[in-house]
């Protein structure tokens, strides 16, 4: 369609004659620019022009038009009169239609241009220039004048200058206007189908619409230079062809011509070129791939406590401390019964460099240690306290060895939790099901893969049974099973049993729907299409590689000449690496695009939010050790009793030598005069100082 600012032609009432040639041409115009040219007339063609209104009823419009044919009209009637009165029709040979023939016309000697020159005949409007055949004009000069059209009525009206009639004629401007704005522009009608990133709706954007394909289509626009308007297709497909050869989507509106160009994320496939042509592709090669729900990792900072249930702790804290059945309790009581413990027998054990006194105290110390590298320490001078450590050790030993063994497997099994990897993996499953959009290309390449199978099976049958083999060449047959599996065939109906979604709204809400990764539903499509729904969404994960790869491509009309002039500017722009800087701003730079939090990949090591919870426990005990410290501080300070209150002043009990010193009632004199002496005869004992 041609969109170009209008030349009007009349010669009166200059603001009229353009809203009627709008209204004729039936185009919406909100802001137009209007020429309008004006013959300039004098006193006598217009007192001529009212002359042949009034005496011959001449009300035709344009005036203009009406009396050029008017005068010729009768210079015609006057050149013939004057050849009949020279004798031009005397010898002059009338032959029917029927007896006509065109390889022997008869020959006339009538000069009809030169009776129609001769002739004199006043002009409404300006003489006549006769030139060859078709190159004849009247003579006559027309006022150009601009008017601007806003919303039906004139705004502005401007001279620009004169236009003397011609073959082509002379037009003279005045200084400063141009016609260069008055150059008709080509607006391509584009269907198109809503597909982020390539295409989105946009309100506030010129074309209605933003993406990919909306900046490539503008830097198109500026190489080829024209105008679009966009519409999407009445269905929202891309086009598919059903078993009628029965189009639809965006390649329908192509063939039925109500649109020029198909502006979308549309895959070359070979159906479509037998109706529509495809410029050069514009985008890299794009397979089908898989979106899943991306599985959530649960994470705790006491993660390392799950491995055992809780039960078991609870076991273990009963066989630790409770009463009375508990190895610390037994520990305490049998070494303060048992006639060979340390604490009933210290005269025997008073040479031992280890002695330990197990108390309540020492004995849940001495259990607690047990159970770590650094081990309890001096073990129980009794047999039986020992055989109850002994028993303790090997209960350790193994429930140490057992938490290990657990802790390795539990966080392996965790990492290795991948049920679906592959299109063979999803097709060898049915606890998650899968399905393409309805009416795309994905849908298409499934149900094509099924009908080849179909076909091939089809074929090997009839190979296989077919009665006028030999036996020989049936027995060569007989050791190759069916070539080709079933899998897209058991695929397809396990595809149509789960249902093809409508649209990309349905597809997120069945696909975050899923319980689990391994139970719930998976997408094939578009890879460019799941890349942006992870790009934007964090709950979303690309499952598998890329298969089936086909490229991107603008489609036109077949045989439509935007396809060299498209194909020309595509290229220039991938010389240029503009294609380039639009796949950056669409995905790395996108506006949309989200920010998610960092995965746990246990792979590199365990996370902070899993093992948190061991440096809570060192938290935790330095905390308890410090009001553990504040508690002793408080009875140190507060208990009752005797106690030393000056700390230069302790008593200190030792035996003089020689047993010299036996009145010590008079002694009330310094430490270090009284126990050290002047002569340093005595023992050097220093006074022992009060750490309160």
């Amino acid at each position: 369609m041609l969109l170009q600012p209008m030349i009007c032609l009349d010669e009166s009432m200059p603001g009229m004659p353009c809203q009627r040639i709008v209204r004729i041409l039936d185009v919406v115009v909100r802001t137009q620019p209007v020429v309008f040219l004006r013959p300039q007339s004098s006193s006598e063609s217009r007192g001529r022009l009212n002359m042949l209104k009034g005496s011959y009823n001449m009300d035709a419009m344009p005036d203009i038009d009406a009396a050029f044919y008017f005068d010729f009209a009768v210079r015609g009637i006057k050149a013939t009169g004057q050849v009949a009165k020279n004798g031009g029709y005397d010898s002059f040979d009338f032959v029917k239609c029927d007896n006509f023939d065109p390889a022997n016309p008869p020959a006339r000697d009538i000069n009809l241009k030169q009776a129609l020159q001769s002739v004199q005949v006043t002009d409404t409007w300006g003489p006549v220039k006769w030139g060859d055949n078709g190159a004849s004009y009247n003579d006559i000069t027309l006022t150009m004048d601009k008017f601007m059209i806003l919303s039906g009525r004139t705004a502005e009206r401007k001279a620009m200058g004169e236009w003397v009639a011609g073959m082509p004629g002379q037009i003279m401007l005045k200084a400063g206007q141009s016609l260069a704005e008055m150059q008709a522009v080509t607006i391509y009608r584009i269907t198109t189908v809503i597909q982020p990133p390539f295409i989105m709706k946009c309100p506030d954007c010129p074309s209605g619409y933003k993406g990919y394909c909306i900046d490539l289509i503008d830097e198109i626009k500026a190489i080829v230079g024209f105008e679009y308007e966009i519409q999407e297709a009445p269905d929202g497909k891309f086009g598919t062809m059903d078993d009628n050869n029965n189009w639809n989507g965006m390649i329908k509106e192509l063939i039925d011509k109500r649109a020029d160009i198909a502006l979308a994320p549309l895959s070359v496939m070979a159906e479509r070129e037998n109706v529509v042509d495809f410029t050069v592709p514009y985008y890299d090669l794009v397979g089908i791939t898989i979106l899943m729900l991306k599985p959530k990792v649960p994470t705790s900072l006491f993660k390392f406590l799950t491995v055992l249930e809780a039960e078991v702790w609870v076991c273990i804290l009963c066989a630790y401390i409770s009463l009375p059945g508990n190895t610390c309790f037994l520990l305490w009581i049998f070494d303060r019964f048992s006639p060979y413990s340390y604490q009933n027998n210290q005269q025997k054990y008073v040479d031992d460099d280890e002695k330990r006194m197990f108390t309540l105290k020492e004995c849940l110390w001495f259990c607690m240690t047990s159970l770590t590298p650094q081990g309890g320490g001096e073990a129980p001078k009794n047999l039986s306290g020992r055989l109850v450590a002994a028993t303790w050790w090997l209960f350790g030993f193994i429930i140490i060895a057992s938490y290990t063994a657990n802790l390795a497997a539990f966080l392996t099994v965790s990492r290795l939790d991948v049920p679906i990897e592959s299109l063979t993996d999803l097709s060898n499953q049915y606890k998650v099901q899968y399905a393409p959009m309805n009416g795309t290309s994905t849908m298409t390449y499934f149900e094509r893969m099924a009908y080849i199978e179909t076909k091939f099976y089809e074929i090997w049958k009839d190979m296989s049974l077919n009665d006028s083999m030999s036996d020989i060449e049936r027995a060569k047959l007989a050791v190759w099973d069916y070539p080709v599996s079933d899998k897209y065939t058991k695929m397809w109906q396990s595809m149509q049993e789960a249902g093809l979604p409508k649209d990309f709204d349905e597809v997120l809400s069945r696909v975050r729907s899923s319980k689990s990764s391994s139970e719930g539903f998976a997408y094939l499509g578009d890879a460019t299409d799941i890349k942006y729904q992870v790009l934007t969404n964090c709950d979303l994960q690309i499952v598998g590689e890329e298969f089936s790869r086909k490229p991107y491509a603008i489609a036109v009309q077949q045989g439509s000449p935007l396809k060299d002039q498209f194909n020309d500017a595509i290229l220039k722009l991938l010389n240029q690496r503009k294609l380039e800087t639009l796949k950056e701003r669409w995905w790395n730079q996108n506006p949309d695009k989200a920010v998610c939090e960092k995965e746990d990949d246990q792979s590199d090591g365990i996370s902070i939010e899993n093992i948190g919870g061991v440096f809570i426990v060192i938290f935790v005990g330095i905390f308890l050790a410090c009001v553990t410290l504040a508690f002793e501080y408080w009875y140190y300070k507060h208990r009752k009793g005797p106690r030393v209150s000056d700390s230069a002043k302790v008593l200190a009990v030792r035996e003089y030598p020689n047993g010299e010193k036996t009145d010590f009632s008079t002694d009330k004199s310094n430490f270090n005069t009284e126990y050290n002496g002047t002569d340093n005869a005595g023992y050097d004992i220093a006074p022992v100082a009060n750490p309160w």
